[in-house]
């Protein structure tokens, strides 16, 4: 797949315990990204931060350390950000949804025999 010029940034913000049938909502976005044919998709962890519910949650207050907060980022074309914006409607019940216009510099993939 080539990426290169104008795309979209979706970045999804959720927590680390919410989940989607029993399983953990950030993994069921990357699956849906990854059969939607978009480019990829990355979660990052957060170790501190809070949302709508005011609640700080982060790793330095051991009793607090649940439920941390989750950026999943995936990086496409507008149309194919746009038309995976309807599932997210189905799974995000809490959380923040955002996209930003970016410009693709640099997209390249391992060759096949690459290890890694």
């Amino acid at each position: 797949m080539r990426l290169h010029g104008p795309a979209l940034r979706l970045t999804i913000f959720v927590g680390e315990d919410d989940r989607w049938h029993h399983k953990p909502l950030y993994h069921e976005v990357v699956s849906r990204a990854h059969k939607a044919g978009l480019a990829g998709a990355s979660v990052i962890r957060g170790i501190e931060g809070f949302g709508a519910s005011s609640r700080i949650h982060t790793t330095r207050i051991l009793s607090l350390s649940e439920d941390l907060p989750l950026a999943i980022i995936i990086v496409d074309t507008e149309e194919k950000i746009r038309a995976f914006l309807p599932q997210l409607d189905e799974l995000i019940t809490e959380g923040l949804v955002i996209i930003d216009p970016v410009e693709v510099i640099r997209y390249v993939g391992r060759t096949s025999g690459e290890g890694g």
